[in-house]
């Protein structure tokens, strides 16, 4: 003890000496100035038995503190705690809320007393339903005298939808979403009215009438979706993908069920106003969730074969969403047993935001579904001038939906679920993020803008089976032969553009980003010359315009068809069908068969006797009529036509012909060229030569090994001449 009255004495010395450092720094150390040595003794005393009484009323104090080893006790112990300690409560508070069932019922038996006005010279609890009764009719019939009243034009709008006259397909769409529109507002109107009439003040009749002619509007709003998608009386507006019968069972059940729900919650509420215990309005929330699970796997299970084709037509374009499609229960009936589930855990724990963003799940995830297949309909239904405009103005909607459906989402379970922020962090986040969303969103737009204008003027690619030998087709043009390289170049920088905004936004620093991208791309260009080699010969060769897409060429060490290009490298398809990737920097001289025109010229052996005028006029008429034909006149430069005589053999004219024409087909021009001549050549007596040798021998007895030695070296020699005509 003395040593804490010491030690006391000591920091209450030295907090003297700070206090009055200024005024001791001139004179020597004593007692601090303005006590004696009584008082200040005094203050230790009193110091000191303070201290002490503190001690002995709390124990604690004195004893010295526990070492403490080098591991704290683990964490995940005292969360494994917490964890059952909450689970062993929720337990308790389900049973105990089970428990107060039987109240439920007790609560609900109090409402014929508690609506029954007759007393009053009101209505009693039969006239009361009586009259609920009556207006549910009148609205519900007000609903279908505007549809009977509208039917001619609805009529008119639900025939198919043409691009040729009329209201296009959007147009028609609308106008019969306005007609179902029209009759939930008569019975909007009709429920105001009878409100007014039949339910006005604050009696329990009147607040229990107004509720349940509420909930029926509702009803009716609800269904306006489904009605617009499943249309189950007109198949030809129906923008899901099913039969008349299933469309007419899926509606029926999606009726029953949010009718099912929204009488639940009349239920509840019911309980609630007749002062039920809130452990028994929960067990009815219980009890009724329940219910709707069953409700809910039973339409699911019941609609999966005609959910499963509308499905795979809207997200089977691909595998994964052709896989999701058909097998989508494995996602709806998880999602629905977490919806009741949660529905259980907030009736319970008096949670309510769990149930809510689970039900604003499903709103959302249902509203995504029916616009995805609204723009899926649309698309359909558009002319083929008009597809790929619409296509990419639906593929952009959908991104977008896509995004703000994600966002709203996220912001429910993040905020008001989750709480990881408030409403300010989020508001803070959003704004933070906003820009990079609106970037993402706009560089995917940019993107199928650039796909869709590349895509109208790109080469169309060559068919992949074999062709004639000599028909390369039309050559594509300059545009559309620099357009994939264009489309990659574009492509690359609105991705780096819109990745460079996205982490800026984030708070990354871009600028070593950069700095290391310059760094990479010097120690690219200084370590993969060869590369560099063929991408900057790439670029003059297209500069040149040396080739296009489509063209046939010979490059030194291999010919065939331009097939397509990339950054580095050549494509072509030889006439028999192999492929030669040719880097640009091995390319060297290119010779291109297919720019402008072609010439061709050809050799044809006639008899030593042939008429040259008479096969002059022969050919140019020939020629004509090639000219005439309409397979082939378009393909004409200059008309087929004799050129001369080429050469005189042993036994024959050697004549040549020549055309000009366009590239592309000049092999099958020469064979239809030779074709006619032969043909006409015969109907005018004109012969062709023959290989045929003959010897003569003149008074002597034939010697026949020297004929047969002269016959074979003039059969040699007219091979010889064959072979170098050919080459």
């Amino acid at each position: 003890m003395e040593s804490v009255l010491r030690l006391i004495r000591s920091l209450l010395i030295g907090l003297g000496l700070l206090v009055g450092a200024d005024a001791w720094a001139q004179q020597p150390p004593g007692l601090p100035q303005g006590f004696t040595q009584e008082q200040f003794d005094g203050l230790v005393d009193a110091i000191g038995r303070a201290v002490v009484k503190k001690i002995k009323e709390e124990p604690d104090l004195a004893r010295p503190a526990p070492k403490t080893s080098g591991a704290a006790p683990p964490a995940e112990r005292d969360e494994d705690v917490a964890g059952a300690t909450a689970l062993k409560e929720f337990l308790d508070r389900t049973l105990l809320t089970l428990r107060a069932l039987p109240d439920l019922g007790i609560a609900l038996r109090k409402l014929p007393a508690v609506l029954d006005r007759s007393a009053e010279d009101g209505r009693g609890f039969v006239g009361f339903l009586g009259v609920v009764a009556a207006a549910i009719a009148l609205s519900l019939a007000a609903e279908r005298i505007v549809g009977a009243l509208m039917a001619p034009v609805r009529r008119r709008l639900g025939r198919p939808a043409t691009p040729e006259g009329g209201p296009g397909p959007l147009g028609r769409l609308l106008g019969l979403a306005v007609l179902d529109g029209l009759g939930v507002v008569a019975t909007w109107l009709t429920i105001t009215l009878l409100s007014g009439l039949w339910f006005s003040g604050s009696s329990g009749q009147a607040r229990l009438g107004a509720a349940v002619l509420s909930a029926v509007l509702f009803w009716r709003l609800y269904m306006i979706a489904f009605r617009i998608v499943l249309r189950p009386d007109e198949a030809n507006a129906r923008l899901a993908v099913m039969s008349d019968r299933n469309a007419r069972l899926a509606f029926a059940r999606v009726s029953a069920i949010i009718a099912l729900v929204l009488l639940a919650r009349l239920v509840i509420r019911i309980a609630a106003v007749l002062n039920a215990s809130p452990e028994a309005v929960a067990a009815g929330q219980v009890v009724g969730s329940i219910a709707l699970l069953g409700a809910f796997l039973w339409a699911c299970v019941a609609s999966r074969a005609a959910v499963a084709a509308w499905f795979t037509t809207l997200f089977g374009k691909g595998p994964i969403g052709r896989v999701l499609g058909q097998n989508w229960l494995v996602l709806a009936i998880p999602f629905f047993c977490a919806l009741i589930g949660a529905r259980v855990f907030g009736a319970v724990s008096g949670r309510a935001a769990v149930p809510a963003a689970m039900l604003f799940t499903l709103n959302a995830v249902l509203a995504a579904i029916f616009f995805q297949t609204l723009l899926r309909a649309i698309e359909d239904r558009t002319g083929p001038k008009a597809a790929p405009l619409i296509g990419l103005a639906t593929r952009c909607a959908s991104t977008g939906t896509l995004i703000v459906v994600s966002l709203l989402i996220a912001q429910v379970w993040i905020v008001d679920v989750l709480e990881m922020v408030d409403a300010g962090g989020w508001r803070a986040l959003a704004r933070s993020s906003a820009t990079a969303g609106v970037t993402l969103f706009l560089a995917y737009v940019g993107f199928e803008l650039v796909r869709f204008f590349t895509e109208r003027h790109a080469a169309t690619p060559l068919a992949g089976g074999p062709a004639e030998e000599d028909e390369h087709g039309a050559p594509a043009s300059r545009l559309a032969t620099m357009m994939p390289l264009l489309r990659t170049a574009l492509l690359i920088f609105i991705g780096a553009i819109a990745t460079l905004v996205v982490l800026s936004e984030w708070g990354v620093n871009i600028a070593p980003l950069i700095a290391g991208a310059s760094i990479f791309g010097l120690a690219l260009s200084f370590g993969s010359q060869t590369l560099v080699r063929d991408i900057v010969s790439g670029v003059f060769y297209l500069a040149d315009d040396a080739f296009r897409v489509g063209e046939y060429i010979d490059c030194g060490k291999a010919k065939g068809t331009v097939e397509g290009f990339t950054l580095r490298s050549i494509r072509l398809r030889h006439q028999n069908g192999q492929v030669h990737t040719i880097p640009f920097g091995q390319l060297g001289q290119i010779t291109n068969f297919s720019r402008d025109w072609t010439t061709v010229k050809f050799n044809l052996r006639f008899a030593r006797d042939t008429d040259v005028e008479k096969l002059r006029k022969a050919v140019k008429r020939i020629g004509q009529e090639m000219l005439d034909d309409p397979e082939m006149k378009a393909e004409f430069l200059a008309p087929l036509k004799m050129q001369g005589i080429a050469d005189v053999a042993e036994n024959a004219l050697i004549v040549r012909f020549k055309f000009t024409v366009r590239p592309g087909k000049p092999s099958y021009i020469q064979r239809e060229a030779v074709k006619r001549i032969v043909r006409v050549c015969r109907e005018v007596g004109i012969e062709f030569a023959s290989s045929l040798v003959s010897v003569q021998t003149y008074g002597a007895s034939a010697d026949h090994a020297l004929a047969g030695a002269a016959a074979q070296e003039a059969l040699h020699r007219a091979a010889g001449e064959l072979l170098a005509e050919a080459k």
